[in-house]
């Protein structure tokens, strides 16, 4: 009970911290929209920079997972595939989704949080694991790239008339293209 209470929390707030941002949005505000006192908000979160930690490390509890795999086996063409494979499949997740609206929409207000510096450290360990040191530099550059695209197909196709589906389907097969150069 205690952690769907948690996720309902993280889940508004996050709906809040999209639609008028981070620092227009109070506790008091996530605290009404849940139904709930800023008490009983408090029991499970102290302030708001608490509950985008909290944010935060669920994506980079995903992100060190995957790295973990990835560093487990041999980096080989297929296990770079299966890596973006899995990374996009973590990307079609809705609250993986509203996160990274959140983070982009909320860039100046996040800029400095300890959270936030972990979730882009542990993508550049990533992008940094893909590649070896003596690969030519524009190969090291589209692998990056690679991954970044999975994220860049959801902003740049976003005022077509797509479905998700369609959208995440052509950034994989854009992604996959950089991965073997």
């Amino acid at each position: 009970m205690r952690e769907d209470t948690r996720s309902r929390i993280q889940e508004i707030a996050l709906k809040l911290f999209i639609e008028q941002g981070y620092e227009a949005t109070s506790l008091r505000e996530i605290a009404e929209e849940l139904g709930v006192t800023k008490a009983a908000l408090y029991y499970h979160f102290k302030t708001k920079e608490d509950i985008v930690a909290s944010l935060a490390d669920l994506r980079v509890a995903d992100m060190e997972e995957l790295l973990a795999w990835f560093r487990s086996r041999s980096n080989t063409p297929e296990t770079r595939r299966e890596l973006l494979l899995r990374y996009a499949d973590k990307l079609t997740n809705r609250r993986y989704l509203e996160i990274a609206r959140f983070m982009e929409r909320n860039q100046t207000a996040l800029r400095d949080h300890p959270k936030i510096h972990r979730m882009r450290e542990v993508m550049l360990e990533l992008t940094s694991e893909i590649n070896d040191p003596g690969d030519p530099l524009a190969v090291r550059i589209s692998r990056s790239m690679a991954l970044f695209t999975l994220h860049a197909g959801k902003w740049m196709a976003q005022d077509e008339k797509l479905t998700e589906e369609e959208i995440s389907e052509a950034a994989l097969e854009v992604a996959l293209r950089l991965m073997e150069p």
